[in-house]
């Protein structure tokens, strides 16, 4: 598809995201620039190798209780000058699959031990786009049960997170009322119905 586009360009030299500038080329051949955010390196930046690798996961994790909670954090996001709810997340470093980089990433967020479980429908395990009007980032999401209490003992000074054990009630009050991300907000009405809370991956 070279023809919608004659060149991309980095424009900054920042070590965990950079902004890039297409020669983008519209429907009627007309030039015009157009501009995205990419985690990858330069040369592995999606437009030039189609890679369909995750650079990230989101964790959907739930308790073995009876009446199961769903492993969430409150979290202070800059862009947004704000604390949203999310569910656990992280980048896939370096060789790992994306089930080790959530047993990794849970463990250091939340302090709660991650048992991936590997039932069900593959479709909803394979990697996704995050926006792709403005990034080539592309993330999965990893399921399973947690034990443990949680803990910040792993927190990183630049982040301010909160640990949250929600059961369905506070699950929909937190839907309903507060701010979510949207990858969150999908994956926690899932756990809004009742039984199973991974049953839905068998569908």
């Amino acid at each position: 598809m070279k023809e919608k586009y004659r060149d991309v360009q980095k424009l900054t030299d920042n070590p965990f995201l950079n902004l890039y500038h297409i020669d983008a080329v519209d429907t009627d051949g007309k030039d015009f620039n157009y501009y995205f955010a990419s985690r990858n390196k330069e040369n592995n930046i999606k437009l030039k190798t189609h890679d369909v690798r995750p650079e990230g996961i989101v964790i959907y994790g739930v308790t073995t209780e009876n009446e199961p909670k769903l492993a969430l954090i409150k979290q202070y996001r800059y862009p947004l000058d704000a604390y949203i709810y999310e569910l656990p997340a992280g980048l896939v470093d370096g060789d790992e699959t994306p089930a080790q980089a959530a047993v990794r990433e849970m463990k250091e967020e939340t302090g709660l031990s991650l048992e991936v479980y590997e039932g069900g429908a593959e479709l909803y395990r394979r990697p996704f786009y995050m926006g792709p009007g403005f990034t080539d980032e592309m993330s999965c999401a990893v399921f399973g049960t947690v034990t443990g209490t949680p803990n910040l003992d792993s927190k990183e000074s630049t982040e301010d997170i909160q640990v949250i054990l929600a059961d369905r009630a506070e699950v929909r009050r937190i839907l309903t009322e507060e701010q979510v991300s949207l990858r969150g907000a999908y994956l926690m009405t899932h756990f809004l119905s009742d039984g199973d809370p991974l049953g839905f991956l068998k569908i």
